[in-house]
């Protein structure tokens, strides 16, 4: 940062000179506790910058050069790893193209998609080091033989006549009895009693699908607290700088044409993004009461109908499942294995075209429609997992059922002696039907509907067109089936390696959609509003998957002549039972007491005082931010007075010259700021009015103007475009 060169010119009475305010500024920049990193100047410049902070008279030690040598090092060593890492990511080229290419909407979508890949094969981990490597390893002695228990049932299941030998290792495979006897269902795992083993197969199998669970909580909570819509916190009155995306996001790395394209269609879709939500807020804002009041009662009408709807859709997928499991003794048992996976596609099929019709016919705005269609969509994909979890907790437990074999087992051991396998199993055929589905739309439905309409012309054609890529739709398919694979981790524990293999598939099968077969979605989705919403409707899907988990564990008999609880009440009894065997008694009398209502009434003290602070924190960081908006409008407008005590002690223009800085009421017509919608680096604080009016504050001025360091006055002279030459 050399000191400006001065320039014979005319000056008036008390203006400094420029040497005079380059030393202002050094002394500023001197004395600042700004990072020298995040300094608006060259290399060269923040090196002076360095030595002028150093110490008068004090020479660095050789350790302390050694020590910012090796923090340098290092530093960079991070940067490069984490290039390394996502240059290495899953997908990281794929995902590039599509955000590209469609937006960061669409991209979100597939970005969640790697997510729960990552969710599947983190338990599938959990499950394989804590319960599948200790049975291999350590060989636990064999349990003995099984109970002999007598049932007193009305009478027995038949065989199925009228099946082809051709067909049962098909049929097997996808219902999955062909792997009963394998590790992939419950009733595989078998070990000796507690006593004569020394790591506890039992309790790792209890508590891994329950860490499961939590990892993904935790997991999906810091993933959706993380892409949190910024609106929330800024307001709704906010409305993005545009101005800073058009002058600030081109990349001009670039040297390579097809990154060019990809980049323009990414800043395309940004734009359209944001205008469309100036829109939106727009429209909502000229609506008046009367208005208000119109819509509200259509809505009633419209959610009284559509929830109508559902009531019958999950009463069918309710008569469905029972009939499924009340006659397996039917001939066509093989098609009624299929019955409630079928009925419930069909209901998530056909639901929300019902529910988009229905709206349609009370002509709402676009944004309205899709949301309240969006918001009946979840409920009825979420329902009807919970009502067949229901159904066959009915079924097979006898929940809310007068049965004779659930008064002295605790299940309807008649016709269910492994209930845990019988469960996994329907739930394994349910994860099968979701994917054979979405191969099914993907090469029987999509392709061959864009081959007609590529091929053939006419009104028809032209008017049904390409299907258009629905990303809410695509979310819930996704969702629903990691749900099934929750549900299924105490029943089914490979189930994630399954459901992991599908994920995989299924990027690639909606990638070769998106970029063949569909259409974008004619309604933009912003990154960050998409993936709070993924992140909302699966953390429900988990909600939905450890209620049911938990009364299992907590409530229910287990089977008595298969799996690792054969001689329980309920698998959580095992934990009492490892207490009372390798915990002294002080250790007892602490978990017992943590189990206790003592504990309970502090804890949840404890609990409402830590939600009161963070309310609180909250709060006050609302209001914070609402003071550093007000700054910032308050800072912009002095680099604008700033800019004009210049204008005025520069020498008058001459004929040929463009005028300086327009006056405050002509500042529609111009950019607020060089920095639109964020304060300049290095702007100043509040400045006391100089002694002298000619006086400039040169820290302003330079952190205003940071381009005009060792300018001549001549070249200063400079105009801010108005809105039509932009």
């Amino acid at each position: 940062m050399l000191p400006p060169q001065s320039v014979p010119s005319e000056r008036a009475p008390g203006v400094p000179e420029p040497e005079e305010l380059w030393e202002a500024e050094m002394e500023r920049l001197r004395c600042s506790g700004a990072p020298v990193r995040g300094l608006p100047y060259a290399m060269m410049d923040k090196r002076l910058i360095w030595q002028l902070r150093e110490p008068a008279g004090v020479q660095t030690l050789r350790w302390q050069r050694w020590q910012r040598r090796r923090q340098t090092v290092e530093r960079r060593l991070r940067e490069a790893a984490q290039r390394l890492a996502r240059g290495l990511g899953l997908w990281e080229a794929a995902l590039y193209e599509i955000g590209g290419l469609f937006g960061t909407g669409i991209r979100s979508y597939f970005t969640f998609l790697r997510f729960l890949l990552l969710l599947n094969l983190l338990s599938l981990l959990l499950t394989a080091s804590f319960v599948l490597l200790p049975l291999a390893w350590l060989r636990p002695p064999d349990p003995g033989p099984a109970l002999n228990l007598t049932l007193q049932c009305p009478g027995s299941r038949q065989s199925q006549p009228g099946v082809l030998r051709f067909h049962n290792q098909l049929w097997h495979v996808l219902t999955g009895r062909a792997f009963t006897n394998t590790y992939l269902f419950y009733g595989a795992y078998q070990v000796g009693p507690e006593s004569s083993l020394v790591y506890s197969i039992r309790l790792a199998y209890l508590l891994s699908p329950l860490a499961c669970l939590l990892l993904c909580f935790c997991g999906t909570l810091r993933r959706m607290v993380k892409g949190l819509p910024q609106k929330t916190l800024l307001g709704q009155g906010y409305q993005a700088p545009l101005s800073a995306k058009v002058f600030s996001s081109w990349d001009f790395c670039i040297r390579v044409q097809e990154a060019a394209i990809i980049k323009k269609h990414e800043l395309s879709n940004e734009f359209k993004v944001e205008l469309e939500e100036g829109r939106r807020f727009q429209l909502m804002q000229q609506q008046t009461r009367a208005q208000r009041a119109c819509h509200l009662l259509s809505y009633l009408r419209v959610n009284i109908l559509i929830g109508l709807l559902v009531v019958g859709a999950i009463s069918a997928i309710f008569w469905a499942t029972k009939y499924s499991q009340d006659n397996k003794e039917e001939s066509l048992f093989l098609l009624l294995q299929y019955l409630p996976p079928g009925v419930i596609a069909l209901v998530n099929f056909l639901g929300p075209l019902l529910f988009t019709f229905l709206v349609q016919l009370e002509n709402y705005p676009p944004n309205t429609e899709v949301n309240l269609t969006l918001m009946w969509c979840v409920v009825l994909k979420l329902a009807s997992l919970g009502m067949f979890s229901f159904s066959l907790g009915q079924t097979i437990l006898c929940i809310g059922r007068d049965k004779t074999s659930c008064e002295s087992y605790g299940y309807n051991a008649c016709d269910y002696q492994c209930w845990e396998n019988s469960v996994g199993e329907e739930l394994y055929k349910l994860s099968i039907f979701n994917f054979l589905l979405t191969v099914a739309f993907a090469f029987l439905v999509t392709l061959p509907r864009r081959l007609l309409v590529d091929r053939l012309s006419g009104r028809f054609w032209a008017w049904l067109e390409r299907e258009e890529f629905l990303v809410p739709k695509n979310v819930l398919d996704i969702v629903a089936g990691q749900t099934v694979t929750w549900m299924g981790l105490f029943y089914c524990p490979l189930l994630p390696l399954l459901n992991s293999v599908f994920l995989f598939l299924t990027f690639y099968i909606k990638k070769y959609t998106l970029l063949k077969n569909s259409r974008a979605s004619s309604r933009p989705f912003r990154a960050s509003s998409s993936t709070f919403f993924f992140q909302l409707v699966l953390l429900l899907g988990l909600l939905l998957a450890a209620v049911p988990l938990g009364y299992v564990v907590s409530s229910i008999h287990s089977s008595w002549d298969c799996g690792l609880f054969t001689n329980y009440s309920a698998p959580w009894q095992v934990v009492p039972e490892l207490v009372a065997l390798g915990l002294p008694p002080i250790g007892q009398r602490a978990l017992h007491y943590l189990g206790s209502h003592a504990f309970s009434f502090p804890l949840l003290i404890m609990l409402s005082l830590v939600l009161t602070v963070c309310i609180s924190q909250t709060q006050a960081n609302a209001r914070a931010i609402h003071r550093l908006r007000k700054q910032l409008v308050w800072q912009v407008q002095e680099k604008w007075h700033l800019v004009e005590d210049l204008s005025r002690l520069l020498p008058e223009p001459g004929p040929r010259d463009s005028p300086g800085p327009k006056s405050p009421a002509s500042q529609a017509s111009r950019p607020r700021s060089f920095c639109p919608g964020f304060p300049c680096p290095g702007s100043p604080g509040p400045r006391a009015p100089p002694p002298v009016p000619s006086v400039v504050d040169a820290a302003g001025l330079r952190s205003t103007c940071p381009g005009l360091h060792g300018t001549p006055a001549s070249a200063r002279r400079f105009r801010f475009p108005s809105v039509a030459e932009l």
